[in-house]
């Protein structure tokens, strides 16, 4: 059995189908009850408490581990679900960490996760570590804006980074969980091509067939918007490499077609599977 944590999520959805058709059985981890691919078991635990996860874990082979933002809290200790996983059996995880932790490593979010990435190395599990940079998906926090006033308000609207496709990094973890030639592998995961927010909405408004205007925000409006779901922490990391990516955080890598055999995904492709949202 495979557990899969965030499982109602932009990767965790994707990964949960991909390994049902894979013939795995699955187990999906999430906070509340959602819909779930036939032959698949559903649990609600809430991994900010560990010991929820115990009967969760229990009988699994692999751990699919996906931190939510209130892990990368000051006081949270996400670490210690590596070490219910080694106790209870399970003889892999698959961490979804961030770029950041290579490219940022004195942010402090980036800091924390780190300190989950060398908990994993250092429990005597099989490990493989993803670490991609921005999420395609992000675009969603557009789609009300898109709808009702035919706009996309972002900062940094001329500054691009090569989001990736969540579906990609979906495929690059069921081939970690279930494939031992990635055990010990880190995975920089990105798109194919830097696209900044104003070419993302000229992508959406293409899509749509119709007009979609471009705001551009300041910082403080971006953080405070950002702030509603995530720690102050992970929204400043995250707004410092959008303002200002450096050369690796540009750089397109190739560890999507490494593992997959296949380019990543464009942007373009994920408007395409999701214009709906945007309708």
């Amino acid at each position: 059995m495979i557990v899969v944590t965030g499982a109602t999520g932009n990767v965790g959805r994707p990964l949960t189908q991909a390994l049902a058709e894979a013939g795995e059985q699955v187990t999906a981890v999430s906070r509340h009850a959602v819909a779930i691919p036939d032959g698949v078991r559903h649990v609600a635990a809430d991994l900010s408490e560990p010991a929820s996860l115990t009967p969760v874990l229990d009988g699994a082979k692999a751990l699919f581990l996906l931190l939510s933002g209130d892990l990368h809290a000051p006081g949270a200790r996400p670490a210690d679900i590596i070490g219910l996983a080694a106790a209870s059996g399970v003889r892999r995880v698959v961490l979804l960490s961030s770029q950041g932790v290579a490219t940022r490593p004195l942010g402090p979010s980036r800091v924390a996760m780190r300190a989950v990435e060398n908990a994993l190395r250092e429990s005597g599990l099989a490990w493989a570590v993803l670490r991609p940079g921005g999420f395609a998906s992000n675009a969603l926090a557009w789609a009300e804006s898109v709808r009702t006033q035919g706009t996309v308000a972002a900062p940094f609207g001329d500054v691009g980074v090569p989001v990736i496709d969540p579906a990609d990094i979906a495929e690059v973890a069921a081939a970690c969980l279930l494939d031992d030639r990635h055990t010990g592998g880190v995975y920089e995961l990105t798109g194919p091509e830097v696209i900044t927010p104003r070419q993302q909405a000229e992508a959406i408004a293409a899509a749509l067939g119709s007009p979609v205007r471009f705001h551009e925000l300041t910082r403080d409006e971006a953080k405070a918007m950002m702030t509603r779901s995530v720690p102050v922490e992970l929204a400043d990391d995250t707004l410092d490499i959008i303002s200002a990516p450096n050369p690796a955080e540009l750089r397109i890598s190739p560890d999507v077609e490494r593992v997959l055999g296949r380019a990543p995904r464009p942007f373009n492709g994920w408007v395409a599977r999701n214009i709906a949202a945007f309708r």
